[in-house]
């Protein structure tokens, strides 16, 4: 049993990790806000601590006395770039330097994102060895983060984990593919996306994949160190399928029990007009929505696949489903909890 600290604890894939560590025995403590939502944690047995990765004086005494911290605090929408740096990287730097000032500190496991790393390279899956070239103001600050957390190597254990897109129970984000399939039976396939291909993972399989590295990971090696630096310490997270977007819309259609789903492309003026109009609402709103500008040179930028081939080898992950039943899994929590 471990002592560990989850840092967003609260958020859709938090909530899948905290009941991960807690049904294995975990003693689990969880930094969250005063505003955050904690009645999944709180079933789960977790103990809370409040604080903020943004504040570094909240930090120490959450992590004081813990053998692992699992870092998933993040943001993913932001109506000034600017809070995506201050979250993604000072985030990573403040709760690094907490770890980094305990006595005997803890391993840390980041949670990142495929974006840092960028677009498939030339249609190949990206590798750990893949040079880094994010195309959005958000996979800049995930990058910006996994650099920061570098300059810690030497004296905090590191893991860096990439996740692709992640679906599960309790996502929000995923939801309107859901919901316009069962609804209307329509599947927008944005511009020349249909030839394009998409990592997944369910945000369960993600879970065990950050006990996996917190366990047996390979760490970070220090600036200055050998040429594994940049390679090492470094897992992308994903499924065995890597399907095309339109085929992804059909899986969704049959996990919902929808016999017909129409495809209805857009082309690329249409993705970015579409964009201006979310980039415009969100500012009337002073509410961040999924569709703006900077979501658009991402759908735009070709195919986001990564290979899990290192934590396969390395970490021995395994997925517990295939991508159907993982779909038909959130599927039915969706319809059990009425968000369709």
């Amino acid at each position: 049993m471990a002592k560990v600290l989850v840092t967003g604890a609260s958020g859709f894939i938090g909530i899948h990790l905290t009941e991960a560590l807690t049904a294995r025995g975990d003693e689990v403590t969880c930094l969250v806000r005063e505003s955050s939502r904690v009645e999944p944690l709180r079933k789960a047995g977790a103990e809370l601590v409040y604080g903020d990765v943004t504040d570094p004086d909240s930090l120490p005494p959450a992590v004081a006395g813990k053998q692992i911290v699992y870092h998933l605090a993040g943001v993913t929408q932001a109506l000034d770039f600017r809070h995506f740096y201050r979250v993604n990287q000072r985030g990573v730097a403040n709760i690094a330097q907490a770890c980094a000032g305990q006595t005997t500190p803890p391993v840390l496991v980041s949670v990142s994102s495929l974006a840092a790393a960028g677009p498939a390279v030339d249609g190949r899956p990206r590798t750990e060895s893949d040079r880094a070239g994010p195309v959005s103001h958000y996979g800049h600050s995930k990058r910006a983060g996994e650099r920061a957390a570098e300059g810690f190597a030497d004296r905090v254990p590191l893991t860096i984990i990439r996740p692709p897109i992640v679906l599960g129970e309790a996502d929000r984000l995923g939801l309107p593919l859901f919901r316009s399939i069962a609804r209307f039976g329509v599947h927008m396939v944005p511009g020349m996306i249909h030839r394009n291909r998409f990592s997944l993972i369910h945000a369960d399989d993600l879970a065990q994949l950050l006990i996996l590295a917190a366990e047996r990971g390979k760490r970070l090696v220090p600036r200055g160190g050998n040429g594994a630096r940049g390679v090492q310490g470094y897992y992308f997270a994903a499924c065995e399928e890597d399907p095309l977007y339109s085929d992804l819309g059909r899986m969704v259609a049959d996990a919902l029990g929808r016999r017909l789903v129409v495809m209805v492309p857009a082309a690329m003026p249409v993705v970015w007009l579409v964009a201006l109009a979310g980039e415009a609402v969100s500012r009337i709103r002073h509410d961040p929505l999924f569709m703006n500008i900077d979501k658009a040179r991402e759908i735009t930028a070709g195919s986001w696949t990564c290979s899990a081939r290192a934590a396969i080898d390395e970490l021995g992950f395994t997925v517990g489903s295939p991508l159907p039943e993982r779909l038909r899994q959130t599927a039915e929590w969706y319809r059990r909890e009425k968000w369709l």
